[in-house]
């Protein structure tokens, strides 16, 4: 018996290896699987700012360069109106 254990020792020494590290060490599989899974989610997040991010660019440049989107901006989100209107707001009732 110990001779075939000593016989086979490297193969030994590789199985206690791998079962070390897929279960045991500090990096396990499933720590590799939870941070893979959260990089993931993050590289998500990180891409949903960006389109985020450059379509309030964009808006920030309409609304600055063109002077009818300005005043469109004004009157819907401040209700600013001329000297000479008059503005109607109607809210809805809640049921």
């Amino acid at each position: 018996m110990w001779q075939q254990v000593v016989k086979h020792r490297f193969i030994i020494t590789f199985g206690v290896f791998v079962l070390w590290m897929l279960f045991f060490d500090q990096n396990n599989m499933m720590e590799q699987y939870k941070l893979r899974s959260q990089l993931n989610d993050l590289v998500d997040e990180k891409e949903y700012y960006e389109k985020e991010m450059h379509k309030a660019q964009q808006e920030y440049d309409e609304l600055f360069t063109n002077q009818e989107s300005l005043e469109k901006f004004a009157r819907e989100k401040y209700l600013m109106k001329k000297d000479n209107e008059d503005i109607f707001v109607i809210v809805p009732e809640d049921d």
